[in-house]
């Protein structure tokens, strides 16, 4: 058995997809299994997946379900219940991680905390250019200029994120700092995840469903969220930003108003959540 299961939510972005999954067959740190929580894509994507589930090294499960909107949290739910493993780390079918991704959330993990890391926002210049060939060779690793050059563009974002740390003393302030979970970037152990039963699956839009409530419930329970910013890096592939609905930030709004971690709208339904545990 694997030590940890990446998940990685996705929807229609195939050739994104493919980029991500370079840049996990390239990972420093080897003993993990991908889970694809697919919210929906079209029949002729899904068969693509199955093309190429085996033609990396680590094992890749795909769970797909009807396309009838938003439904990411629950397709999300869906992927926990069929990990394998004691620790699961979260990402979006966009991102393409650092060699070192998967290492520095091993690194840090423990139980009744949440790590949490960055990414560096691409221009569509910059994906544009981006292969398999450029991510196999770690391209996105030692191009410092071209991002700082897009950055003065105001094209790229966040390229501070993107620097590496390697310097103990460094590594230690970064720890230090306090930022709020990255839904497309966090991990911890299962069993944490479960004790808030997973993600609410009433959100119906992207934001705050996907991290900010998840953070919430979580500290509700006393447990902490880490910052591991600079050392589990992303590079995140351009697309328009999906619309940010209010009616996820009143139903964040009434969560806190109600102060209660485990949300009956998550994966134990029926008061049964046997299929998830370990």
């Amino acid at each position: 058995m694997a030590e940890c299961s990446v998940i990685i939510s996705f929807y229609n972005k195939i050739e994104y997809l493919k980029l991500v999954l370079e840049g996990f067959e390239r990972q420093s740190y080897k003993d993990f299994e991908v889970i694809i929580a697919d919210d929906g894509s079209k029949p002729e994507i899904v068969a693509q997946i199955k093309e190429i589930q085996n033609t990396y090294t680590f094992n890749i499960a795909h769970v797909w379900h009807e396309d009838l909107g938003w439904r990411k949290n629950e397709i999300l739910n869906k992927a926990i219940c069929l990990t394998k493993t004691p620790y699961i780390i979260i990402i979006d079918g966009d991102c393409i991680p650092h060699k070192h991704f998967i290492k520095e959330h091993i690194t840090y993990k423990q139980l009744g905390v949440c790590l949490t890391g960055r990414r560096v926002n691409l221009s569509q210049e910059m994906t544009n250019k981006i292969t398999a060939t450029s991510v196999k060779n770690g391209d996105l690793e030692h191009i410092v200029a071209e991002f700082i050059i897009s950055s003065l563009k105001r094209q790229s974002s966040y390229i501070e994120t993107g620097f590496y740390l390697k310097n103990k003393h460094l590594r230690k302030w970064s720890a230090e700092k306090k930022v709020g979970i990255l839904g497309c970037n966090f991990s911890l152990y299962k069993e944490d995840l479960l004790k808030i039963n997973g993600f609410d699956e009433r959100y119906k839009a992207a934001a705050v469903g996907e991290d900010s409530d998840i953070h919430y419930r979580l500290e509700l329970l006393g447990m902490k969220v880490k910052s591991i910013k600079n050392l589990a890096i992303q590079y995140h592939l351009y697309h328009v930003e999906l619309e940010r609905l209010p009616v996820n930030q009143l139903l964040f709004e009434q969560i806190q108003r109600e102060a209660i971690a485990f949300t009956p709208f998550g994966i134990e339904k029926n008061g049964s959540v046997t299929e998830c545990m370990l």
